[in-house]
Formats: C-alpha cells, structure tokens, sequence
C-alpha cells in the first residue's frame, strides 16, 4: 500500500498542538501546589500504586515506540502507525496515573547516597526537562505524519524518537531508584 500526499487531505494541527502542549505541560506543573492527601489514599485506595503503573506505562511507550521504529525500517508504515498510536494511548494512561499521582500524594524524597545520589537527580532532571520538550515534539511530528508530509515527518521525528524513547527509559529508571524509598 502506497501513500500519496496530494490523496490526503492536509489539517492544521497546529492550534490543537500546541493548546494541548501548554495544558499538559501547565496542568502537571500545577498538580504539585494542590493540597495532598494525609494518609497517600483517595477514595481509600493506596495511591503507591501509581508509580509502578506509571514505570508499566512506560515500558509499554519504550517498547512500541522500538516496534514502530523497527516497522518504519522496513517500511511499514500501516504497523509503523499502529505502533505510535499504542505508544500515544500508553503515555496517555502514563499521564492520567501520574496527574492523580501527583495531585494526591506528596513527593517521594530519594534516599541514596554518593554517586547513586547524583547519577538519581541527573537522569530525573534530564527526564524532567525532556518530558516537557517531549510533548510538542510528539504531537508535530504526529501531525506531520496524519497529514503525510513525509520530509518534514523525517526531520522532526529524527529527534522526537530518541528523546520519546529517553523519556520513557529514564522514566522506568527513575522508578526503579526511587522505589524503594515509597
């Protein structure tokens, strides 16, 4: 199956993209000025449980993401899009469990010391800053593939694809370091 721009109808993303770039990124920076819950519950369910699932969302984004990498080296683009659907849908979910996350429970403060102490606060910082940059990134290269602008979908996703899949890596090895300090 070929895919032929002038067959396709371009829409402008631009608006909604960058709508959604400047909620997303404002409401998560928010969520850490609302009040906490005492106890680490909501509705009497134990909030610690988000992290994990968070990290498991994030494995799945690092894994289609790879997939849909592997399927557009070989030229598949109708797997290649599946692919970054799933990895769109599972950093969703990542995103809902981490707002409610971090809307109810108070941050977690890491434990360790020494040179584990600095390798943590580096890969959370560059995690941090990268997980905004993330945001517009995916969703103009995202636009740019819906409209099948193939050259510019080349360029943007040259460097939304590895910092996408930094993100969601670094997200997991976060979790891993700092779990046990929950």
């Amino acid at each position: 199956m070929t895919y032929n721009q002038t067959d396709q109808k371009q829409r402008n993303y631009t608006p909604l993209i960058w709508v959604l770039s400047i909620v997303i990124v404002g409401v998560i920076f928010g969520t850490y000025f609302l009040p906490k819950s005492n106890d680490g519950t909501i509705f009497g369910i134990d909030l610690t449980v988000l992290p994990l699932l968070n990290a498991i969302f994030n494995t799945f984004t690092f894994l289609f993401l790879v997939a849909a990498l592997v399927a557009i080296k070989k030229k598949n683009i109708p797997v290649h899009r599946r692919f970054i659907v799933a990895a769109f849908t599972t950093t969703f979910l990542f995103c809902i469990s981490y707002l409610t996350y971090h809307a109810m429970a108070e941050s977690t403060s890491y434990g360790g010391e020494g040179i584990l102490r600095s390798i943590y606060y580096f890969v959370l910082l560059t995690h941090i800053v990268l997980a905004a940059v993330i945001v517009p990134l995916a969703l103009i290269t995202l636009g740019r593939g819906l409209n099948m602008q193939v050259e510019k979908h080349r360029k943007i996703a040259r460097w939304t694809m590895p910092l996408w899949l930094y993100v969601s890596f670094t997200g997991v090895l976060v979790y891993f370091m700092i779990s046990p300090y929950y």
